[in-house]
């Protein structure tokens, strides 16, 4: 039976959607492939009907996550405040604790390192796109001027959420999110923030 493009479509979104999260859980090499397609509902021989390789999947989930964290930093509050907001939610418990639904960069930066170039450059354009957003809240008038505080926030952000969920011990992992909290609203140059 043929499916029309709109399956077809439908089918590739929720391979890629199901695969981000189990990347997410058991990185990339941790994914077999039988286990990606398991997720969701098809067998592995319906795979390279939507994608030419591991990689090309590999490529077409970081767009998409970053993609998604990208939107998620447009439906802020306008401004500084959405900054604080992105910061407090960002280094949260409930984001350290849920990998799968969390950020790709926190979760899979050392594997996209290894990853061919082409899901690098996927996740060079994602990250600008947010590192972007980022910059326009703090400097409205001149983006480009706020870009590297931006790129620098954000490297900071991603390390002290992976250092939290490294940690065994549950209150020093809670104080580095705190700290890494201040940190960021610092370097950001928010006037007022409290816990």
């Amino acid at each position: 039976m043929r499916y029309g493009k709109e399956h077809k479509q439908a089918t590739r979104r929720r391979i890629i959607e199901r695969a981000g999260r189990r990347f997410k859980r058991d990185g990339f090499d941790g994914s077999g492939m039988s286990t990606l397609m398991a997720d969701a509902g098809l067998t592995t021989g319906a795979f390279y009907g939507h994608f030419a390789s591991k990689d090309d999947l590999v490529a077409a989930v970081v767009a998409d996550q970053l993609g998604k964290q990208s939107e998620s930093f447009h439906s802020r509050a306008p401004g500084r405040a959405g900054l604080e907001q992105l910061v407090r939610e960002y280094l949260s418990v409930q984001q350290r604790d849920n990998r799968e639904d969390g950020c790709p960069s926190a979760a899979l930066l050392d594997e996209i390192g290894r990853c061919t170039d082409t899901a690098k450059q996927a996740y060079t354009d994602g990250m600008l796109a947010g590192i972007e957003n980022i910059a326009a809240r703090l400097a409205p008038h001149d983006p480009p001027s706020a870009r590297i505080k931006a790129l620098t926030v954000f490297a900071m952000m991603v390390g002290t959420l992976q250092l939290s969920r490294a940690l065994t011990d549950p209150r020093l992992a809670a104080d580095i999110l705190e700290q890494g909290i201040d940190n960021a609203l610092t370097l950001f140059g928010a006037d007022e923030h409290q816990r």
